[in-house]
């Protein structure tokens, strides 16, 4: 299966030269350019994309408003968003996170991580970047934040499945959470698809955002 990208970002080379990566990838296509997030949403519509690589700084509207867009809109169910960012420390990318982008990665990301990291993501299987996104929310969690928290909630979920929560919102990888308890990795990934389908999680993004906010995971705990 094609995965078909959608690539936005203000800067005209730095578009060049990422479409000429993702074409360079034999289960990947270039299906639209956008220089600004306005663009990004039209084109996510128009072009049928998968997966939307979004710069989080663009004129119009930035990447995280159309992320929040894109998110929020019933036609592009299943359009994952991976966000770029300049720095692992740009505290917008909480922001991004919370507007329901499925990962993060920053632009100095070696060509074949951006490869893997778009077919983690398209696939809806890992978030990008765990450590840093966990340190990075962590902190962002400690301030105020004058947004809404997240209506999600674990308090119907078994022991088993807040057990799964915590690793995940820790950053583990299914693979992982599976050695952690002693299970196997399908039955790991069946636990990860049960919650999100208990709590109504977008994905993965939404349950590490859920885990600290909820306290499951704490800032410094892991």
């Amino acid at each position: 299966m094609t995965i078909r990208v959608l690539l936005a970002d203000d800067q005209t080379l730095v578009r060049a030269a990422f479409a000429m990566l993702v074409e360079s990838a034999p289960d990947m296509e270039v299906v639209g350019q956008a220089g600004t997030g306005r663009e990004a949403v039209e084109l996510a519509r128009s072009a049928r994309a998968d997966l939307v690589v979004m710069d989080v700084r663009m004129p119009d509207l930035d990447g995280i408003a159309a992320t929040r867009l894109i998110a929020a809109d019933e036609d592009l169910v299943g359009v994952r968003v991976l966000v770029l960012t300049t720095y692992d420390t740009d505290e917008h990318i909480i922001d991004a996170l919370r507007a329901g982008a499925s990962g993060f990665l920053v632009k100095d990301t070696k060509p074949a991580e951006l490869l893997d990291a778009i077919r983690l993501v398209a696939q809806g299987e890992a978030l990008l970047s765990p450590g840093p996104t966990a340190r990075l929310i962590a902190r962002a969690l400690r301030a105020p934040d004058p947004g809404p928290r997240s209506a999600l909630s674990p308090d119907g979920l078994t022991d088993r499945e807040r057990q799964v929560l915590t690793l995940v919102a820790r950053g583990l990888t299914n693979q992982e959470i599976a050695d952690t308890l002693s299970l196997s990795p399908l039955t790991a990934k069946t636990h990860v698809s049960r919650i999100m389908g208990k709590l109504g999680a977008r994905d993965r993004a939404q349950l590490v955002i859920l885990g600290y906010e909820s306290g499951l995971v704490t800032p410094g705990g892991g």
